[in-house]
């Protein structure tokens, strides 16, 4: 039973990590995701700033 109690530990260790990994690459993916919409958001504000100084009246 020692043996079986070893591998057991092994398995679930390697879950674990393997979990663990999984959960940060898409961490990850979101904070890539955040930052893009970030970037997008700012582009669009100057982009409406630029707008009301120019005097453009189209949007």
């Amino acid at each position: 039973m020692d043996n079986r109690n070893k591998i057991n530990k092994r398995l679930v260790c390697r879950g674990l990590l393997l979990t663990l990994f999984a959960l940060g690459l898409a961490g990850c993916n979101t904070v890539r995701g955040v930052g893009t919409d970030i970037q997008e958001a700012s582009d669009n504000t100057a982009e409406a700033i630029d707008d009301v100084f120019d005097g453009d009246k189209d949007n």
